[in-house]
């Protein structure tokens, strides 16, 4: 078995000739980017049931904070999964200090944060936002679950949105791939403490990130990054967090919701 968070790569031709039952999939192509959904009906199967939704860029080498088009497209798939109002809670998970785990902390970074003291809203049209970035358990003695248990029984949002860097099984998509799924966070690795679900935290749980490494095929304790990883989860932070705001703020443009995310 393949060990990939991406949906696709598991049932999308040409990886999975006869679907199995319950699995639904659908490709498009618009601009340039190729979105594939993928519905799972049924539990048993090698991802959560629900739904997934990944874009491909494979015009560029890495994904770009500057290219509005994917944010768009980017922005509509995540929005026509999240609840239509209420407030939301970004997560960012990782570790900021390893560069291939470092993309959820680092998006959180980009979002317009709405919520809070410091904050002059809420405005007319403008959804309550707040964003962190937990940190990892050995940092803070707090497990994941136990933080963002803690967070949502405080803030009590609509959806949690968690952000993370995921792992793809094909080289070529490190970096260029984005996914959104309402399943939660469920890591395809053995033995991984991510695991956050709307069953355990009782508010729906949605899950963004970007394929930044692969398990090497000489071993399964080797991974594999893209080459320049640096910028690869810097535009890719930069683009995720453009499209999150976008998704959660569509009265405003993607330039305005730069500036204020700034």
């Amino acid at each position: 078995m393949r060990l990939t968070d991406m949906a696709d790569e598991l049932y999308a031709a040409p990886a999975c000739s006869a679907l199995p039952g319950g699995v639904r999939v659908a490709t498009a192509r618009h601009d340039g980017v190729t979105v594939t959904r993928v519905e799972i009906a049924r539990e048993g199967l090698e991802r959560p049931r629900g739904r997934y939704v990944t874009l491909e860029v494979p015009r560029v080498s890495v994904l770009d904070e500057r290219d509005s088009s994917v944010i768009e497209q980017a922005a509509a798939e995540l929005r026509a999964l999240l609840p239509p109002e209420g407030p939301v809670l970004v997560l960012g998970v990782g570790n900021r200090r390893v560069t291939a785990d470092a993309l959820g902390p680092r998006t959180v970074q980009k979002i317009f944060v709405t919520m809070g003291a410091g904050s002059r809203l809420p405005l007319p049209g403008i959804r309550p936002v707040a964003a962190v970035a937990p940190g990892v358990s050995g940092a803070t003695g707090l497990s994941l679950q136990q933080l963002a248990g803690a967070l949502v029984r405080e803030l009590r949002p609509s959806a949690l949105l968690c952000v993370d860097s995921l792992c793809s099984s094909e080289p070529e998509r490190l970096g260029r791939t984005l996914q959104f799924s309402d399943t939660g966070l469920c890591p395809a690795q053995p033995g991984s403490r991510k695991h956050l679900a709307a069953a355990r935290l009782g508010v729906p749980v949605l899950a963004a990130g970007i394929p930044t490494l692969m398990e090497a095929r000489e071993g399964k304790d080797l991974v594999v990054t893209p080459r320049e990883l640096d910028s690869v989860i810097a535009h890719g932070a930069a683009l995720l967090g453009s499209a999150i705001n976008r998704a959660l703020q569509p009265r405003l443009s993607i330039a305005q919701l730069c500036w204020l995310a700034s």
